[in-house]
């Protein structure tokens, strides 16, 4: 059974740009475009990851993560959050709301899929073993 990543982002282009970029790389997608869409998605079917922006109308990414991570069925779910801001202060809100890990946009296709597989403990493409 492929793993199932879901996709959060209130941008059209980048929820279907990282759709199509995890799809190719066989895993299923769902998609949420607001925080509050998000936490739904994740009440009626668990992922097997999350990526996850920031900064979203309504309910922000960071208040999603620390939502999510207040449910112990949630607390080992990888979170990846994805956002424009580079600020390290951002990043350290990220981690310490329960971010898995922090990655700023624009972003390499090829490091994001290379997180993502990290993060499930897949072998990272090419067949090669994932780093301990």
């Amino acid at each position: 059974m492929k793993p199932t990543i879901l996709v959060v982002d209130d941008e059209p282009s980048i929820v279907l740009s990282l759709q199509v970029l995890m799809q190719r790389a066989g895993f299923d997608v769902r998609i949420a475009r607001d925080g509050d869409e998000a936490l739904r998605s994740v009440e009626n079917f668990t992922p097997d990851l999350i990526l996850l922006d920031a900064m979203m109308p309504k309910r922000d990414g960071f208040d999603v993560c620390q939502t999510l991570r207040t449910n112990p069925a949630w607390k080992s779910l990888p979170i990846i959050m994805l956002t424009a801001r580079s600020r390290d202060v951002e990043r350290q809100k990220g981690l310490a709301l329960g971010a898995t890990d922090y990655i700023t946009k624009p972003f390499s296709t090829r490091d994001l899929l290379t997180t993502v597989r990290r993060h499930l403990g897949l072998p990272a493409a090419g067949g090669a073993e994932p780093a301990p």
